[in-house]
């Protein structure tokens, strides 16, 4: 991107690779000083200048960009005649995989935290789930043929491009799951799994996040159909609730808010927020803590509602708001139990939730926020939403530097 205004031309160092440049010429050595040639690419991205548009913020700009770049991704990996799931060509058989492994960092690890409902409830493959910078450490075995995956915004991440190289050694297929296909991972990678999310500028991830969720939901989705688990009216259906998504989200963006406006003050003044989830709303209540935690510097956690009664619940009491995820799905009726356990103990409850979900919470809630109805199995994508639009209220009304929170990077390439 930093090359966009100078050239369209790019080549690409191998590991070990050294460029010798004068204003002449370029020559390439490799890492035995022998003078090589690299293929020059043509990157996508034109000279133009990214802008902010009429946005205060690039996260903000990002953030309404949603329906678009989901819709976009969606639009790669869904036929729309047969509302079938269609994913670039594999360089394996789908049907032979019976182990995943997903590994990635910060907001992408949330994202394949959601992955891992997915494709173990969908396509009834285990998946282990890790941190990049603990699974390239540990020596965890790594079963050759079995499928790891990789997520990543930028592509280049340090921890997460070595577990890569550390899984290909051991022999395992590779895909990564990345939105810049020039990226470390998605060469090396044996498939690319890319995001359309386009030039993401904002630190905290918005537009990115929602699209790996878009590709990853596909991705269980096909998995479940090669093993025979999932059958051609379930795979339309999956597939219709996820074509849906943009709608919803648009429809997000305009109601939201006014809605979130006492909100915003309320958590603006807490020194500390709990976010509550379960099922797949846990890895959103993850990623809400972190947003807030991000771009507004506030303390936040994200719990599983369940884990409440095993120590965090020690903290409730008036000053700290907790702020729950509960779209009814299958998890509801436990989610409203343990806000019930919180209202007890005064907690200000904040809860999002369906219309319908609305009027068993609103008796207990300081807040409800009523989210347009989809089908569970999506909601991560919906529910993404408002967890993002809250954190950068709460920052915007805080004044912090919302698009370069302090002490961090776009992308992280050092460990």
């Amino acid at each position: 991107m930093a090359l966009g205004p100078l050239t369209r031309r790019i080549a690409y160092l191998e590991e070990g690779d050294i460029a010798i440049l004068s204003r002449e010429s370029a020559e390439i050595l490799n890492e035995k000083g022998e003078t090589v040639e690299r293929r020059i690419q043509i990157a996508e991205l034109s000279g133009a200048i990214v802008g902010k548009g009429n946005y205060k913020h690039f996260m903000e700009k990002e953030i309404h960009e949603q329906p678009a770049t989901v819709g976009e991704t969606l639009n790669g990996l869904v036929d729309a005649g047969t509302r079938g799931v269609v994913l670039p060509a594999l360089p394996f058989d789908l049907a032979t995989v019976d182990r995943v492994t997903l590994v990635a960092c910060g907001t992408s690890y949330y994202a394949a935290m959601v992955a891992k409902y997915w494709i173990e409830s969908l396509a009834q493959v285990p998946v282990e789930l890790d941190i990049a910078s603990e699974f390239r450490y540990r020596n965890g075995p790594v079963l050759p043929g079995s499928l790891a995956m990789f997520v990543s915004q930028s592509g280049e991440t340090v921890d997460t491009l070595a577990a890569l190289r550390y899984a290909k050694a051991k022999g395992a297929h590779t895909a990564a799951v990345v939105n810049v296909p020039t990226s470390a991972m998605a060469r090396e990678a044996d498939v690319m799994l890319r995001t359309l999310a386009g030039p993401e500028i904002g630190v905290a991830t918005t537009k990115a996040f929602t699209a790996q969720l878009s590709v990853l939901a596909c991705f269980a989705t096909a998995l479940g159909r090669a093993r025979g688990l999932i059958s051609a009216d379930r795979e339309a259906q999956i597939t219709q609730a996820l074509m849906e998504i943009p709608a919803r989200l648009a429809e997000g963006l305009v109601k939201l808010p006014s809605l979130l406006t006492p909100i915003v003050e309320e958590v603006a003044e807490a020194r500390d927020v709990l976010y509550l989830g379960r099922g797949l709303s846990y890895p959103l209540a993850m990623e809400g803590a972190l947003k807030l935690k991000e771009i507004s510097y506030i303390h936040a956690e994200g719990y599983a509602a369940g884990e409440m009664k095993h120590g965090p619940i020690a903290l409730i009491d008036e000053t700290v708001p907790v702020i729950a995820l509960a779209p009814e799905d299958s998890w509801f009726e436990k989610t409203v139990s343990n806000l019930q356990e919180v209202a007890a103990r005064r907690g200000r409850v904040i809860v999002f939730t369906t219309k319908r979900g609305a009027e068993h919470l609103r008796p207990i809630a300081a807040h409800v926020v009523e989210m347009p109805d989809i089908d569970p199995l999506v909601s991560p994508l919906l529910y993404a939403l408002p967890v993002q639009m809250l954190a950068y209220y709460v920052a915007v009304r805080k004044g912090t530097d919302v698009d370069q929170p302090r002490n961090l990077a776009k992308s992280v390439t050092v460990e």
